[in-house]
């Protein structure tokens, strides 16, 4: 890992840090970007887990992209999604829960979300995919509960 990219994890780390210890009321905008929270459950340990990602809004739900910067393994947070689809949401102060269902390359829908996500985030998602191998996942999250 390169000192830039060392940097942009610490970054990253600091930011979501900042997002929950102060409930949401700093960290819905990460350089402009919207960014929420999503908790999920531990696939092996059943403990909350919580991390910050970059999404968008695609009708009533959220999308939200298992890329890990292009690593060559996916986010855990995706294997959690994955043995339990049920999560909370946190938009700045608002908590929503969701259900989450994985998307994969080549499923209905994913070129047109992967298109609107790459877009909401300046092109990185194309650029971390061209750093890996394996086909990225996107994620949609259907609100259970009102977004009130």
């Amino acid at each position: 890992m390169g000192l830039s990219e060392s940097f942009q994890l610490s970054l990253l780390k600091l930011h979501q840090a900042v997002y929950e210890r102060t409930d949401g009321r700093l960290g819905h905008r990460l350089l402009g970007v919207p960014t929420l929270l999503l908790r999920s459950t531990g696939a092996r340990s059943g403990q909350t887990r919580v991390n910050a990602l970059v999404y968008v809004k695609d009708g009533e739900d959220f999308v939200v992209v298992a890329s890990k910067g292009g690593a060559p393994s996916p986010p855990g947070w995706l294997f959690n999604v994955r043995a339990q689809p049920a999560v909370e949401l946190q938009l700045g102060r608002r908590r929503i829960g969701g259900v989450a269902r994985v998307l994969e390359r080549g499923e209905e829908g994913y070129d047109r979300l992967w298109r609107l996500v790459n877009e909401n985030n300046n092109g990185r998602y194309d650029a971390y995919q061209a750093k890996t191998q394996r086909p990225i996942a996107l994620v949609t999250v259907t609100p259970t509960t009102p977004a009130g």
